[in-house]
């Protein structure tokens, strides 16, 4: 069940979506010279709060939005948009949301509590990793690693600007394109990076 804080910010996300595409929260970033990177992203892997990891290999020919995700923020209702996304390309689209507790403590939950309050409020069916860290400190997951330095991605070096900063890889594991918060997954700008309608 949502708290009476997390209604809230449900019933404000498109005013603070809206607010926020005029500052860092709307940022986009492209891989315009498509970039391949110097370190396959296939090799990394995901564990997921089940505890089961998932095997990043098995998922060539796939597109993959990687989004950093938290319970409390005024971006959750993206949980509802990155659900809608995902029934409707399942077959050729994987998101995995990562939780976090990175900004200003917005997810304090256990991985369990996370999974139930994605399930409960907004029907969420995609992969859930364990919560973890994605800013760039010794303690960032590895995947997160790979996503925020060009050395390994080949381009890209820009870490989450906060909860729901999502991350683009194409069907053959090139990092295309970062987007800001602000960006809901249902934007026309989004939906042309993946490709679909």
């Amino acid at each position: 069940m949502a708290s009476l804080k997390q209604q809230l910010l449900r019933f404000l996300y498109p005013f603070i979506k809206n607010i926020g595409k005029s500052g860092n929260k709307g940022t986009v970033l492209t891989n315009t010279e498509s970039v391949s990177p110097p370190t396959s992203f296939y090799q990394e892997q995901i564990l997921l709060n089940n505890n089961q990891s998932i095997d990043l290999n098995a998922l060539k020919g796939k597109k993959i939005i990687i989004v950093n995700t938290a319970s409390d923020c005024g971006y959750t209702g993206q949980y509802a948009e990155l659900q809608k996304l995902y029934e409707k390309h399942q077959q050729t689209l994987l998101i995995i949301a990562v939780p976090s507790n990175n900004f200003n403590e917005q997810e304090k939950g256990s991985d369990a509590k996370i999974a139930t309050f994605c399930e409960i409020n907004y029907g969420v069916t995609f992969p859930l990793a364990k919560k973890d860290d994605v800013l760039k400190t010794p303690q960032q997951l590895s995947i997160y690693n790979w996503l925020t330095h060009a050395d390994l991605n080949g381009w890209c070096n820009h870490e989450p600007d906060w909860n729901f900063g999502k991350y683009i890889i194409n069907e053959t594991g090139i990092l295309t394109h970062y987007f800001g918060p602000s960006v809901s997954p249902l934007d026309k700008e989004f939906m042309e990076a993946l490709g679909v309608s």
